[in-house]
């Protein structure tokens, strides 16, 4: 169990992708005060946390009330996962935001909620994670990961200034091939290959 949670939680830190969100954080958050960057931080990994935790108790039965089956949405999710992979390694936005989208705290906040942290990506792997390996492993490793992420929001300035723009592009194309990889492992997995 102790390998299956770290592989999830390894697995969702790159779905979630905190570091990616990071530079649009800073970017989107530029002309508030500290006060409201937290208020933004927080109300983001909320709604993260209530897409994540709805699809995590939820999500088997979606696919019954869909008439679809695990290895259908196996197929799907893992076609998504190599998508977004392929835009991580590339470098191109995994979503266009509309200028007047970012304005307030709450546009920022539920861009990066979703689809920033909590896109198709991960609600396709929450699903599959749970179908795999349970409810409380997957839902231990979602939640490590949207603590991490918090923490990494919250010190989001900080972070960046040590990193450097750079090095975070790095990071997401090496998680790029890291999604890439786990979304041929999904469509091999819904296809029995």
């Amino acid at each position: 169990m102790m390998g299956n949670l770290i592989s999830l939680m390894i697995l969702f830190f790159v779905i979630y992708d905190p570091l990616l969100s990071i530079p649009f954080f800073l970017n989107a958050t530029k002309n508030m005060d500290e006060e409201e960057r937290f208020k933004t931080a927080t109300l983001a990994i909320l709604v993260a946390s209530i897409i994540s935790i709805a699809v995590l108790f939820s999500g088997i039965r979606l696919l019954h009330l869909f008439n679809t089956n695990i290895n259908d949405f196996k197929v799907a999710g893992g076609i998504i996962l190599g998508l977004l992979g392929v835009k991580m390694v590339l470098g191109i936005p995994i979503t266009e935001v509309e200028e007047e989208d970012s304005t307030s705290i709450s546009g920022v906040a539920v861009i990066i909620g979703t689809p920033l942290l909590s896109g198709p990506a991960a609600i396709t792997t929450i699903i599959i994670s749970v179908s795999d390996y349970g409810l409380l492993t997957t839902g231990i490793a979602v939640t490590v990961v949207l603590v991490l992420t918090g923490i990494l929001l919250y010190s989001a300035s900080k972070l960046l200034r040590f990193l450097g723009e750079t090095t975070i592009q790095v990071s997401t194309t090496m998680m790029g091939l890291i999604t890439l990889a786990w979304g041929v492992m999904f469509v091999r997995g819904g296809l029995g290959i």
